[in-house]
């Protein structure tokens, strides 16, 4: 009995240690986004996030972000979770553990921008 109370309260504390860190990832700020994708994403997505690069022989060309299509069909956990693992197919590396996740809520609300930049050109 005592080791299963020891085991319970070690978990209770582990689970409590990660909600700070949770509780400090804010909404993403799409100016300071702008600079991580500057920095990061232009190369493989250009610099008006219309992609279309081929980064390997037998992957998809990289994503343009102005297709209304794309954003209609992905929610923000999809989103967060393709920048984090990458796509090794296509040649999109993984973001996790290079950028923080504060910089990946940026990045994704500057992305998003691209989408409403298209919509207002129609």
């Amino acid at each position: 009995m005592r080791r299963r109370r020891i085991r319970l309260t070690a978990f209770t504390l582990l689970a409590l240690a990660t909600v700070p860190a949770l509780a400090a990832v804010k909404p993403g700020d799409a100016t300071r986004g702008k600079a991580v994708f500057t920095k990061n994403c232009v190369i493989c997505h250009n610099a008006d996030g219309s992609g279309g690069k081929k980064l390997t022989p037998n992957g998809n060309p990289s994503r343009d972000f102005r297709d209304a299509k794309f954003w209609a069909a992905r929610t923000d956990d999809q989103i967060r979770t393709v920048i984090n693992t990458g796509v090794p197919k296509s040649g999109m590396i993984t973001w996790k553990g290079i950028l923080k996740p504060q910089e990946i809520e940026d990045v994704m609300a500057y992305i998003k921008l691209f989408a409403k930049k298209d919509d207002a050109a129609k």
